[in-house]
C-alpha cells in the first residue's frame, strides 16, 4: 500500500481545504511531520484512517464523528470531507467520505441534518496510454469491505502496523503474557485457534453430558430394579453399589448386581406358586361345604314359613265365606243394572232442563211469567220485526257523530291560523330593524378582520425586536465577562514571557557549563575542536537548565495560545452583539397599532418591548375575536331573510284556509238540521237509536232462550215417568224388594275386580301351602338340628381369603420377574450403547485439555491459541532483532521465551539479550532510550510480519509517531540510518515528532502551522 494524495476539508483543525502530496514526501524515502502542540499532527493520521475505515483510531472516535471529527473553523456551508488516494494490490483508488453534519436550510432558518457520504472510484488505464477515474460504490459497507479485503487487515490492525504508535509498543515491551496476548490476537487474528479450543472444550462438555447421562439411565434403572426387587431381597439382602454418574465400572456393577436381584426374585415366584395350589385346594373343600349348609338351612325355613301360612289363612276362613256371598248377590244386581242407569240419566237431564227454564224465565219482565212456550216464541218473533225498522235511523245518528267532529276539526283549524297571523304579524312589524342590526354586525366585523391583518404584520417584527433586545443584554453581560479574561490572559502572557526571557538568558549565560558537563578526555569538544579539557567551566548556583527553558517557553505559549482564544471569543461576542443592538433598533414601520416604544442610541429596553409586544398581542386577540363574528353575523343575515319569506306565505295560506272554512260550515248546519227531525221519530223513550236498538236485540235473545227451555224441560219430565216403570219392573224379576236394594248390591268395575282378587289370593295360598307341607325333603329336613350358616360362611371367607393373597403373591412374583428382565435387558443395551461413548469422551477430553493447557502431557500448560501466538511472536523477535542490534550497534538481542512466570501459563515472555553482559534479562529493565529503539524495532519487525501474515501485501507508507526526543546524537543517527534503510524494501517512512533536531536531519517535511482561523499544512523539502 502507497499513499499517493490526501485533500481534508473542514476535519480537525483544519478549517480550511488542505492537500498534502505524499508521492512528494515518499521521493526522499524519509519525511517529517512536526508542528506545534496541538496544530493537528496527529489529525493528519486521524485523516489518514478515516479515509480507508471510515472512523478515526482508538479513543479519538467517538460516538458521534459527525460532531467530533469537524472542524471548529469550518463555515457553516462547508461540509467535511476526507479524499485518499492511494496505491493497493496494484489498483490506484480514491477514497472520499463525508461524516454526518448539520448544515443551515436553504430555506428560511435553523438547520437540517445530512446523512454520511461515501464514494470508491478506481484509476483505469487505456489502451492508449491515458486513463480515467470509474466509480465502483457508494455503498458504505461495500466500500468498507472491499478496502479491508484489499489491505488484508482490519482497523485495528492497520492503526497497529502502518500508524506504528511507540507507546502501545513500549507497554508490549513491559507487559505480561496475557496483555501481550491480546495484542498479538487482534493483529493475527487467532480467534479460529481459540474457536478449535472452545469447540474441543465444547465437545468435551457434551460427551462428557452424554456420557452423565447414559450413567444416569443406568443409575435409574438400577434404582428401578431395586424398587421391584424389594420382595425378593427379603432373605438375601444385596445392597446396589453407591455410585454416582461418571464413575468407571458403573455398568459392570449395575450389571452384576441385576442378575442377583432376578435369581432372588425367580426363587419367590416358584414358592408362591406352590402355596397357591394349596389355598385353592382349601378353598373348594370350603366352598363345598358351605352349599350343603346353605341348602339345608333352605329347607327348614321353607318348612317354618308353611306352617305359619297355614294358621294365617285358618283366621280368615270366615271372611272369605261372606266375600264370596257378597259376590253372588253382585252377579245378580248386574241384571238391574241397564234400568237403574237409564233412570239415573234421565233424572240428572230433568234436573238440568228445569234448571235452565228456572233461569231463562227469571230474565223476563213479570207479564211472561205464565206464558208457554209458544207464547214466548210470538213475543220473540214480535220484538225482531221492530228492530229491523230501526236500521236507517241507526245510519242517521253515527252520520251526526261524523258531523260533530268534522266542526270541532273546523274551530281547531281556525284557532291553529288565528295564532300563526297574529305571531307572523308581530315578526314582519320588526323586520326592517332586524335587518338593519345584522348588517351592522357584518361591516363591524369586515373592520376587525381588517385590523387584524394589520396588527400580526406589527407582531412578528416587534417579536424579532424583543428577541434581539434580550440576545443584546445578554451578550452585553457575556462581553464584560470576555473582555475580563482577555485582559487576565493578556497580563498572564505578558508574564509567560518575562519569565522566559529571563530563563534563557540566565541559561545562555551559563551555556559554557552546560557544554563542559558534555566533555570527556579525549573527545573533542563540539566548541572548538580540542581534545583536551584543562579548565572546563563548572555550573553555579541557580542554573538554568535546557529543560527549564523549555518549559517556561511551553508556559509562554500555552499563555499565548490561551489569550489569542480570549481574544477571538471577545470579538466573536462583541459581533453578536452589535447584530443583536441593531436588530433591537429596527421598526415595525406600520402606523395603526399601539405606540412604540421610545428609540434611544441603545435601543429600547426589554421591558418596554415586552410591554409593547403584549399589547400588540392584546389589541389583535380582541380584533380577531370580533373578526371571529363574521361568518355568524352573515349566516344569521341570511336566515333572517329566509324566516321573512316563509311568515310572509304563512299569512297569505291561512287567509286562503279561513273563506274556505265559512263554507263548508254552512253546509254541515243544514245537514245536521235534517238528521235532528228524522231521530226523534225513531228513538221514541230511550236516549237514542243505538240504545232502543239493543233493548229491542236483548229482548228478543231472552223470549227466544226461554221458549226454547221451557220445550226441553216439558220432554224431560215425560222420559223420567218412563224409566221410573221400567227399573220397577227389573228389580222384582231379579229377587230384590226394592229397586234401592239392588243399587246397593251393585259393584263398579273396581269394586268387582278387588273383591275377585281377595277370594282368588285366599284360594291360591291355600294351594299353596298344602304344596310346601306335602314336600318330602322340606319334612326331613325339619326332623334335623338347626343349621350354623354363620360358622360356614366364616370358614368360606377364610379359604377365599388365603387364596387370593396368595394369587396375589404370584401375580406380583411374576410381575417382578418380568419387570427385573424388562429393566436388566435395558441396561444391557445402554450399556452396550455407553460404551463408544465412553471412549470418545476420553479421547475429546485429553485433546481438549491438551489445547486449553490444563493436562499433564502439557508441561509449560501453554494453551493452543498461546502456542501460535509464540510462534508469531518468535517471528516477531527475529525481524525486530535484525534491525534492534543496528540501532544499538550490536548490543542487543529480542529472543522469545517460553519460561512459565509466577502460577501462569507460559508462552509469550519476551527477553532482551545484552551482548555487554552476555545475561538474557526481561524487556521492562530497559531504559527510556532503549525502550523506546528497542519498540521501535519490535514495530517494524511486526509490522513485517503481519504484512506476510495478511497474504504479502505491501506496506510502501509509514508513520511513527513520537519518541525520538529520548535519544541521545548517536543513537538518533543509528535509527535515523535504519529507517532509511527501509528504502531498500521501496518504503517512505514518516516521522511524528516535534524534535527540533530532526528538522536538520530529515529535509523533507510537512509542517502543519496553527492559527486563529485553523491549522494548515506547509510541505517542503520533497524531490
Amino acid at each position: 500500500m502507497r499513499l499517493h494524495r490526501l485533500r481534508i476539508t473542514a476535519f480537525g483543525p483544519f478549517g480550511t481545504p488542505q492537500d498534502i502530496d505524499f508521492d512528494d514526501l515518499s521521493a526522499a524515502g524519509l519525511f517529517l511531520l512536526h508542528g506545534p502542540t496541538g496544530a493537528g499532527k496527529t489529525s493528519v493520521l486521524d485523516a489518514v484512517c478515516y479515509g480507508l475505515y471510515g472512523s478515526v483510531p482508538g479513543p479519538r472516535q467517538g460516538s458521534g464523528q459527525g460532531v467530533t471529527l469537524r472542524s471548529d473553523h469550518a463555515q457553516p456551508a462547508t461540509r467535511t470531507e476526507v479524499c485518499l488516494e492511494l496505491t493497493v494490490a496494484g489498483r490506484r483508488l480514491e477514497v472520499t467520505r463525508q461524516p454526518p453534519w448539520e448544515r443551515p436550510k436553504k430555506r428560511g432558518t435553523g438547520t437540517t441534518m445530512e446523512k454520511a457520504q461515501s464514494w470508491l472510484r478506481e484509476y483505469e488505464t487505456g489502451a492508449a496510454g491515458g486513463g480515467a477515474w470509474k466509480d465502483l460504490s457508494r455503498s458504505h459497507q461495500e466500500i468498507g469491505e472491499e478496502i479491508t479485503q484489499l489491505l488484508g487487515m482490519s482497523k485495528e490492525q492497520f492503526c497497529q502496523v502502518v500508524l506504528l504508535p511507540q507507546g502501545d509498543f513500549a507497554r508490549f515491551l513491559r507487559a505480561d503474557a496475557e496483555a501481550r496476548g491480546k495484542l498479538l490476537g487482534r493483529l493475527f487474528d487467532t480467534r479460529r485457534f481459540a474457536a478449535v479450543e472452545q469447540r474441543l472444550a465444547e465437545q468435551r462438555r457434551d460427551a462428557e453430558g452424554a456420557v452423565r447421562e447414559g450413567d444416569g439411565e443406568l443409575l435409574a434403572d438400577a434404582h428401578r430394579m431395586q424398587q421391584a426387587a424389594s420382595g425378593a431381597l427379603e432373605v438375601t439382602e444385596v445392597p446396589l453399589p453407591d455410585l454416582s454418574p461418571g464413575d468407571p465400572g458403573l455398568a459392570e456393577s449395575v450389571l452384576a448386581w441385576a442378575a442377583v436381584a432376578r435369581t432372588s426374585a425367580r426363587e419367590r415366584r416358584t414358592i408362591a406358586r406352590c402355596a397357591l395350589d394349596a389355598a385353592e385346594s382349601a378353598q373348594a373343600t370350603a366352598g363345598r361345604r358351605l352349599d350343603d349348609v346353605r341348602e339345608l338351612d333352605r329347607l327348614q325355613r321353607r318348612f317354618a314359613q308353611a306352617r305359619e301360612r297355614a294358621a294365617r289363612l285358618d283366621e280368615r276362613a270366615e271372611e272369605h265365606r261372606r266375600r264370596l256371598a257378597q259376590m253372588d248377590r253382585a252377579r245378580k244386581a248386574e241384571t238391574v243394572a241397564p234400568a237403574l242407569g237409564l233412570r239415573q240419566a234421565t233424572e240428572q237431564e230433568h234436573r238440568r232442563a228445569t234448571a235452565d227454564e228456572a233461569r231463562a224465565r227469571g230474565h223476563l219482565p213479570a207479564t211472561f211469567a205464565d206464558s208457554g212456550a209458544s207464547g214466548l216464541a210470538a213475543a220473540a218473533r214480535k220484538a225482531a220485526e221492530e228492530l229491523g225498522g230501526l236500521e236507517s235511523a241507526r245510519r242517521a245518528e253515527l252520520r251526526l257523530t261524523e258531523l260533530s267532529t268534522e266542526r270541532a276539526s273546523l274551530e281547531r283549524e281556525e284557532r291553529a291560523d288565528d295564532e300563526l297571523l297574529r305571531e307572523a304579524a308581530g315578526w314582519l312589524d320588526g323586520w326592517e330593524a332586524t335587518r338593519a342590526a345584522l348588517q351592522e354586525r357584518i361591516e363591524s366585523a369586515q373592520d376587525a378582520a381588517t385590523r387584524a391583518e394589520h396588527l400580526a404584520g406589527q407582531l412578528e417584527p416587534a417579536q424579532r425586536r424583543l428577541d434581539a433586545a434580550r440576545r443584546r443584554d445578554r451578550l452585553t453581560r457575556e462581553a464584560s465577562e470576555a473582555y475580563a479574561r482577555t485582559l487576565a490572559a493578556r497580563e498572564h502572557t505578558t508574564t509567560a514571557r518575562e519569565h522566559w526571557l529571563t530563563l534563557k538568558e540566565q541559561r545562555l549565560t551559563g551555556i559554557a557549563a552546560e557544554l563542559a558537563a558534555g566533555l570527556a578526555d579525549g573527545a573533542p569538544c563540539a566548541v572548538c575542536g580540542a581534545t583536551e579539557h584543562p579548565a572546563p567551566a563548572s555550573r553555579t548556583a541557580g542554573h538554568v537548565d535546557r529543560a527549564t527553558e523549555e518549559s517556561a517557553l511551553t508556559a509562554y505559549q500555552h499563555a499565548d495560545e490561551g489569550r489569542a482564544e480570549a481574544e477571538r471569543l471577545l470579538g466573536e461576542v462583541r459581533e453578536s452583539l452589535a447584530s443583536a443592538t441593531a436588530a433591537a433598533l429596527g421598526s415595525s414601520g406600520v402606523d395603526s397599532g399601539p405606540q412604540e416604544p421610545e428609540v434611544t442610541p441603545q435601543g429600547p429596553t426589554v421591558e418596554q418591548l415586552a410591554s409593547y409586544v403584549q399589547e400588540l398581542r392584546r389589541e389583535h386577540a380582541e380584533a380577531r375575536s370580533r373578526a371571529s363574528g363574521l361568518h355568524a353575523a352573515r349566516e344569521a343575515l341570511a336566515q333572517a331573510e329566509r324566516e321573512y319569506d316563509r311568515r310572509a306565505a304563512v299569512r297569505q295560506e291561512a287567509a286562503v284556509r279561513a273563506a274556505s272554512r265559512a263554507t263548508l260550515r254552512d253546509t254541515l248546519d243544514r245537514e245536521q238540521a235534517g238528521i235532528d227531525v228524522e231521530l226523534t221519530r225513531a228513538r221514541g223513550a230511550s236516549d237514542s237509536v243505538a240504545a232502543r236498538a239493543a233493548q229491542l236485540e236483548r229482548q228478543a235473545a231472552l223470549l227466544t232462550e226461554a221458549s226454547d227451555a221451557a220445550r226441553v224441560a216439558d220432554d224431560t219430565a215425560q222420559r223420567l215417568k218412563d224409566a221410573d216403570a221400567r227399573l220397577a219392573d227389573a228389580a222384582f224379576r231379579a229377587g230384590f224388594d226394592t229397586p234401592v236394594a239392588a243399587a246397593e248390591a251393585l259393584l263398579d268395575d273396581a269394586g268387582h275386580r278387588e273383591l275377585q282378587h281377595r277370594i282368588d289370593a285366599w284360594q291360591n295360598e291355600e294351594a299353596a301351602v298344602r304344596s310346601l307341607l306335602a314336600e318330602p325333603d322340606a319334612a326331613a329336613a325339619a326332623q334335623q338340628p338347626p343349621a350354623d350358616l354363620e360358622a360356614a360362611q366364616e370358614a368360606a371367607e377364610c379359604a377365599d381369603r388365603r387364596a387370593r393373597e396368595s394369587a396375589s403373591a404370584l401375580d406380583a412374583a411374576e410381575r417382578r420377574c418380568a419387570e427385573l428382565d424388562r429393566l436388566s435387558e435395558r441396561s444391557a443395551a445402554g450399556a452396550r450403547r455407553l460404551a463408544p461413548l465412553r471412549g470418545a469422551y476420553d479421547r475429546v477430553a485429553r485433546l481438549a485439555g491438551l489445547a486449553a493447557g490444563t493436562s499433564a502431557d502439557n508441561e509449560r500448560k501453554m494453551r493452543l491459541e498461546s502456542y501460535v501466538l509464540a510462534a508469531r511472536l518468535e517471528q516477531v523477535a527475529a525481524a525486530a532483532t535484525a534491525r534492534l542490534r543496528r540501532m544499538s550497534s550490536g548490543r542487543y538481542t529480542l529472543v522469545h521465551s517460553d519460561d512459565r512466570t509466577g502460577r501462569g501459563r507460559s508462552g509469550l515472555g519476551l527477553h532482551v539479550v545484552d551482548a555487554w553482559t552476555g545475561r538474557e534479562r526481561d524487556t521492562s529493565t530497559l531504559s527510556g532510550g532503549e525502550t523506546f529503539f528497542a519498540s521501535l524495532a519490535l514495530a517494524l519487525g511486526l509490522a513485517d510480519v503481519v504484512t506476510d501474515e495478511a497474504g504479502g501485501v505491501r506496506l510502501d507508507t509509514l508513520f511513527i509517531d513520537e519518541g525520538f526526543g529520548s535519544l541521545d546524537d548517536q543513537t538518533l543517527d543509528e535509527v535515523l540510518d535504519v529507517l532509511d534503510s527501509l528504502r531498500e524494501r521501496d518504503r517512505s517512512v514518516g516521522i511524528v515528532s516535534h524534535v527540533a533536531d530532526l528538522r536538520r536531519r530529515v529535509h523533507a517535511q510537512l509542517e502543519v502551522e496553527k492559527g486563529r482561523a485553523g491549522s494548515v499544512v506547509r510541505q517542503r523539502g520533497g524531490v
